[in-house]
């Protein structure tokens, strides 16, 4: 048999400690809409039952030079949420911010948009007590186009793919 010395290996993250928080602030992001299904949502009619909450594809919102989130005092994650009555994309602050202001949001019920590249959304500021300040943009919903969870997972993708690439293509352009 071959003999190998032993070799200890010093444990460390290799993401840090931001990729802790923020896979933090997602469970919270999951387990607040997990709770409105059981509880706000439950027994309305417009329920997906074949699908279930997930918070898909958040990353560090891509900050465009010149653009109105390039002054945003806090770090935000953007990604899509998928429960089963909608599918949004979610500008989600890193930390909690009980006021909009403070994280450079909408301010609950105010719409306006942002661009994505070449790509305008319209943002919905949001609150949830669990969750602090937020904004959305809906996609879909209700969700029956949708015959299960891949099939909706797999559009989230593909949405932010479109974003994310048209994010890219402005920097490169700029």
């Amino acid at each position: 048999a071959l003999a190998l010395p032993a070799v200890r290996r010093r444990r460390r993250t290799v993401h840090g400690a931001g990729w802790r928080v923020m896979a933090e602030r997602l469970e919270t992001l999951e387990a607040t809409f997990r709770r409105i299904a059981t509880t706000r949502m439950r027994g309305v009619p417009v329920l997906h039952a074949g699908l279930s909450v997930q918070a898909v594809g958040f990353t560090r919102e891509p900050v465009v030079a010149g653009s109105k989130s390039a002054s945003m005092p806090l770090p935000m994650l953007m990604g899509v949420l998928v429960t089963p009555w909608f599918m949004n994309v979610l500008r989600l602050p890193l930390t909690s911010v009980a006021e909009a202001a403070m994280a450079g949001l909408l301010p609950v019920g105010v719409t306006g948009g942002r661009r994505y590249g070449e790509h305008h959304l319209d943002f919905v500021g949001a609150h949830e007590p669990t969750l602090g300040a937020f904004e959305q943009a809906s996609l879909f919903s209700p969700m029956f186009s949708f015959a299960d969870q891949p099939a909706a997972v797999a559009t989230a993708h593909e949405v932010l793919r479109l974003l994310r690439q048209s994010v890219v293509a402005s920097k490169v352009a700029a």
